[in-house]
């Protein structure tokens, strides 16, 4: 049940951004482009969202399990730091430059979309870079303890 309800979940949230525009970089960079032909539907989209998220988690902070019985596993950090900041810079540049953040990309790779495969290439390569510098930091903590 659990991957049946992992795989509904997935189809939905792909088809979403297939219809929402999320998944075509022309579109989202023409609402991030507040300075020229701004399109701001893509607002609209970003706002259900969040309200459907705001309820989401605010009910699920009050469940112990979720509906199919796993354990909740919600964030707990709360803290703003420099790593959380830079990468958030660095996520919305790349999204800027690219018109492609990590879900979209991925729909627009299972569309045949090759500018989709070259920001997967690039954003595996970064997931690949960033591991390797956490476990060099790691160690380095350890060493030092």
């Amino acid at each position: 049940m659990l991957l049946l309800s992992s795989f509904l979940s997935g189809l939905v949230f792909g088809l979403g951004l297939i219809l929402s525009g999320m998944a075509d970089p022309a579109k989202v960079l023409g609402f991030l482009d507040l300075a020229g032909a701004w399109d701001p539907s893509l607002a609209l989209v970003m706002g259900g969202a969040l309200a459907v998220g705001l309820v989401a988690f605010t009910v699920a902070k009050r469940m112990k399990t979720s509906l199919l019985g796993e354990p909740m596993r919600l964030p707990r950090a709360t803290r703003l730091d420099a790593r959380l900041v830079g990468g958030s810079l660095l996520f919305g540049v790349g999204w800027g430059v690219a018109g492609f953040c990590p879900g979209p990309a991925l729909v627009a790779l299972g569309m045949g979309e090759v500018k989709a495969a070259l920001f997967v290439a690039a954003m595996l390569a970064g997931m690949g870079l960033f591991e390797l510098l956490e476990r060099r930091r790691a160690a380095r903590r350890l060493g030092a303890a």
